[in-house]
């Protein structure tokens, strides 16, 4: 079973944009790998380079009694199995030293969270991993505070780095996205990805866990074609509603299909473009 090859800055010469998507937690096995071959198997992921996305842990929870997912050695043994399975490269957070090491045994890509995006010895145990790095810029930063992140990235020997955007601080359970940041971040010289449904939440603003507005979810994946931006993040789930993690902002994969088909006819018009700018940014 041959793998997509993920190499070299862009990162393979493979044009097509990037589409990183998956349940925002790994629930349990057989969910994983039932909603890996369902996302692989709709005829617009053949547009998009597709890695599939599944927190082994999430560590960033409104409240201490949320479910937090199988944990770094079950989570990765489920990935593993869905890499094998499926034939797709898998993703999942990083949140400290430690996970690093047995994470990229695995992982094909490794995911910085917003939160820890300013974590120096962190990102730099990350970087040292040989592995590609998605670092989720911060609410709180601004487009060029993300060039100092990739600094540090490239300082410690790192030097393939994907950024996505996941929306900024916009007053109390809030996020906006500012689609200017997608070519201000672009001049340091990485792929800029929209997290979809990311950009979506409303932090906190249910009580004990995060709201969400997934019905605008189309609207924002096709604007950032538009940009364009180099891919998108979507969290995705077959009943959301049922979700252990970030139910009320994942799209239902019954919804993922169209989605991908809209945006990536957006993808293609803007490719096909002849802005006479000469780089396209």
């Amino acid at each position: 079973m041959n793998l997509p090859e993920i190499d070299g800055i862009a990162f393979d010469g493979d044009p097509r944009p990037w589409l990183i998507a998956g349940p925002c937690v790994i629930e349990h096995e057989a969910m994983a790998l039932e909603l890996a071959g369902a996302i692989s198997n709709l005829p617009a992921v053949r547009n998009y380079r597709f890695v599939f996305k599944a927190s082994y842990f999430k560590d960033n929870r409104s409240s201490g009694r949320s479910f937090r997912g199988p944990g770094l050695a079950e989570g990765v043994r489920i990935l593993k199995r869905v890499r094998d399975e499926i034939g797709c490269p898998v993703l999942s957070d990083v949140h400290c030293r430690e996970e690093i090491a047995p994470a990229a045994e695995v992982l094909d890509i490794l995911q910085i969270p917003a939160f820890l995006c300013r974590q120096t010895r962190l990102i730099e145990e990350a970087a040292r991993s040989g592995r590609i790095l998605n670092v989720k810029k911060g609410q709180f930063l601004s487009p060029e505070d993300i060039g100092l992140v990739i600094e540090k990235i490239r300082d410690a020997g790192g030097s393939r780095v994907i950024v996505s955007e996941r929306g900024s601080v916009f007053g109390y359970h809030d996020l906006v996205v500012d689609f200017r940041s997608f070519a201000r971040m672009k001049k340091f010289g990485c792929p800029v990805i929209l997290d979809v449904t990311h950009s979506l939440q409303k932090p906190a603003a249910l009580g004990n866990r995060s709201g969400g507005e997934p019905a605008l979810a189309g609207v924002l994946a096709r604007a950032a074609a538009a940009v364009p931006c180099d891919g998108l993040f979507i969290e995705t789930h077959f009943t959301p509603a049922e979700a252990l993690s970030d139910a009320a902002s994942m799209l239902p994969f019954a919804e993922l299909g169209g989605l991908l088909a809209q945006a990536s006819a957006v993808f293609a018009a803007v490719a096909g473009m002849d802005t006479n700018a000469g780089t396209r940014l």
